[in-house]
């Protein structure tokens, strides 16, 4: 099964790993690592290579960070690309988070950020939107 370390600024990874356990529970090839403010970036470094070698070696390693530029992306992005088959994403947010975890299985690092991507597009949208998508799909009724 592939592997997600999830990492991001403050408390983003251990909250979003709580609202996950929350709804799905337990789950298995899965680290979350905070980047808090009196972090260095030596001992995230240090810490997401531990996770890398607590996770198992046989499968990809997929990185889901929180902010593009960031310190947690640029240590997950030296780090994956040392590793074959190793992949970062960045933007994760809670649907995001718990779509793929529940997709995983089965999938490359490479299959993961391509449907990783196509289920962030599909989860950024806005009230206004659902609401108009919901009358296209609802069928007009036909007058007298």
């Amino acid at each position: 099964m592939l592997g997600i370390i999830l990492t991001g600024h403050g408390g983003f990874a251990s909250g979003l790993e709580q609202a996950m356990k929350q709804i799905l529970g337990e789950q298995p090839q899965f680290i979350a690592i905070d980047f808090p403010e009196t972090a260095t970036t030596a001992g995230l470094t240090a810490q997401l290579d531990q996770a890398m070698n607590e996770l198992d070696a046989q499968h990809d390693i997929v990185f889901l960070t929180d902010l593009l530029g960031g310190t947690p992306f640029r240590v997950a992005s030296t780090l994956a690309m040392q590793r074959p088959g190793s992949e970062v994403l960045t933007g994760t947010n809670l649907q995001l988070l718990l779509e793929m975890v529940l997709e995983r299985d089965g999938l490359s690092s490479k299959a993961f950020r391509l449907q990783a991507l196509e289920c962030g597009h599909r989860g950024l949208t806005s009230l206004v939107d659902e609401l108009e998508r919901g009358r296209e799909q609802t069928p007009a009724e036909e007058g007298i």
